[in-house]
């Protein structure tokens, strides 16, 4: 495993981080059982990974909880969420701060590394900054350490509360939706993250459009015919087929993670299933050296210019399908 350290934090995270969210919720979403769950956090711990990313929404605390028994605190890095609105209702920052005790309960722990507020829309900010004053006292108390932030990717393309948080500067760690499809994430947030000393965790690096050959013939069509990416790109059936070769990719899926994963400006990204044998083939992709430079070179030219959030509409529960599946700020 390879580590980093998160920002300005100056925790030391693994470059591949768990998600204990997303379709899958570490297999809890198609039937796995809390402990089948705490088997896959248990398995990324063995190969190194020490950061894990759950969130109150998810449902996946206790198996996280459950897993980390035994683990010393200090070999493992935990990060959580609580939402800020929930049903168009803003909740009042003492309300967070019970979902943030509430949280540590089902984690077993005293305290948590990270915890964010949880998918963020830009016209929430300002609700935002109030919380986050609130839970400057948790942090006093020792019950936080470091206060992140996470976007909502599927309903905010041009990242504008990021925008507005790294301005802010108040904010030491955020989540934020990036893929070889959703690129404008490279200058609207990691380089001001990376100038600021802001901890980024990228979410959405490998979804359902890389692993759906149907999905993705179809999508690349619809942007050729609103001359949105080169015309050539809707007459083939493999559009990114051009990334897996010997000495490049081993599969696209293979090449979205590498792709994410040595981009400027990341610190780690977030991978999740619900299949054992997953865990280990993420962690390899994540670790690979960066794709060849014209591979690179031709992704940017193809897709670097797109501004519709292409594939970060949340995918449908597949189980037979979730590699790659993981953590990220939900609506």
């Amino acid at each position: 495993m390879e580590y980093t350290t998160l920002g300005r934090t100056g925790l030391r995270v693994s470059v591949a981080g768990l998600g204990c969210g997303g379709s899958s919720r570490l297999g809890m979403g198609y039937g796995s059982s809390t402990s089948e769950a705490a088997r896959i956090v248990r398995h990324s711990l063995d190969l190194g990974v020490n950061f894990i990313d759950t969130a109150m929404i998810y449902g996946t605390e206790e198996a996280v909880g459950e897993a980390l028994r035994g683990v010393p605190r200090d070999q493992v890095v935990v990060s959580t969420k609580s939402q800020i609105v929930i049903d168009k209702r803003r909740l009042d920052p003492a309300e967070v701060v019970t979902n943030l005790e509430a949280s540590l309960r089902r984690l077993r722990l005293e305290y948590v590394d990270v915890f964010h507020l949880h998918g963020v829309r830009p016209d929430h900010y300002g609700h935002a900054v109030a919380v986050r004053e609130t839970l400057v006292r948790a942090k006093d108390a020792g019950k936080v350490r470091h206060i992140g932030i996470t976007e909502t990717g599927p309903f905010d393309h041009g990242h504008q509360m990021l925008r507005q948080a790294l301005a802010d500067g108040g904010f030491e760690v955020l989540m934020t939706a990036f893929h070889m499809l959703n690129q404008n994430t490279r200058a609207l947030v990691l380089e001001r993250a990376r100038d600021s000393g802001v901890g980024t965790l990228i979410m959405f690096a490998v979804r359902r459009i890389f692993s759906d050959p149907e999905m993705l013939r179809q999508t690349i069509r619809q942007l050729a015919a609103q001359g949105k990416v080169a015309p050539e790109l809707a007459r083939t059936d493999d559009p990114l087929g051009f990334v897996v070769h010997e000495g490049g990719a081993s599969s696209v899926i293979d090449a979205a993670y590498r792709f994410v994963r040595h981009e400027p400006g990341v610190d780690v990204v977030l991978f999740g299933t619900g299949k054992p044998e997953h865990v280990a083939s993420n962690v390899a992709s994540i670790l690979k050296p960066p794709l060849p430079d014209a591979d690179r070179a031709r992704i940017v030219a193809l897709f670097g210019h797109l501004e519709e959030g292409v594939g970060l509409t949340l995918p449908e529960k597949r189980e037979d399908d979730d590699r790659g599946q993981h953590s990220g700020a939900r609506a």
